[in-house]
């Protein structure tokens, strides 16, 4: 393979997965590491990831947010107005973070009467310009690989809460393997954020199906809903159908 081509399948899998690790893309490019980490080193000195200890991330999770960096940014956008209609006034919603959410949190209407929880500070930013919203942001260490709070503190105040309903942002799903992640920190929270709540959406691009991470979150069967950029009909989906709701 050329180092062009191994550079955009690298840009790819960051743009589907948000991040990658040197040694899961050494596996499925069958090259060294270290010929992995120069392709990571060039990519980010031309401005096309965001270079981490162990791998690289999508340039969306720079700060301050930049909207062009978004990839996918109509499915997510169609994702979004999905999952907002599971949501009613009086509900108390729980909300990851990530594109989706943040995505999300900007078509939230003016008019909706509700509390939402959330463990990402860009996304609470977004939900604080609503005027009839009251927003609660975790507190705990910041990630700088997720842009998320993350660690003990977190999960300790997520056991001592009941919500109605969690939006959740997925890195890999697949009825085998069920919901992956790559970030075992990240990992836990999910599995936090999904006990404490009633009900569970799992919001997720449809390039993201089908694909598996090394550290499993939970089974598709412990959520409820299963929203995509795809119509609930669509062939691709026909196996989650049997499993899960699908919007």
């Amino acid at each position: 393979m050329l180092k062009e081509e191994r550079q955009a399948f690298i840009i790819h899998q960051i743009n589907i997965h948000n991040k990658v690790l040197s040694s899961d893309l050494s596996v499925q490019l069958n090259v060294s590491e270290d010929t992995i980490r120069r392709d990571l080193n060039e990519l980010a000195e031309n401005g096309k990831v965001l270079k981490v200890y162990g791998g690289a991330l999508s340039k969306s999770f720079q700060f301050p947010f930049q909207d062009g960096n978004v990839y996918a940014k109509e499915a997510k956008k169609e994702i979004a107005k999905k999952a907002l209609n599971l949501i009613q006034n009086g509900m108390t919603v729980l909300v990851g973070g990530g594109t989706t959410m943040i995505e999300l949190s900007r078509l939230v209407p003016d008019s909706l009467q509700c509390t939402f929880f959330t463990i990402s500070p860009l996304v609470a930013l977004e939900l604080a310009e609503k005027p009839n919203l009251d927003v609660i942001l975790f507190g705990g260490k910041l990630s700088r690989n997720t842009n998320i709070v993350a660690g003990a503190q977190v999960a300790n105040e997520l056991a001592d809460i009941k919500v109605d309903l969690c939006l959740l942002g997925t890195n890999s799903i697949s009825l085998e393997e069920g919901i992956t992640d790559s970030d075992w920190e990240v990992v836990q929270i999910k599995r936090a954020m999904i006990k404490c709540s009633s009900k569970v959406a799992v919001l997720s691009i449809s390039e993201k199906l089908n694909s598996v991470q090394k550290m499993k979150v939970a089974p598709v069967r412990d959520a409820s809903y299963l929203i995509t950029d795809l119509d609930p009909d669509h062939a691709a989906l026909k196996d989650f159908k049997e499993v899960i709701k699908l919007i």
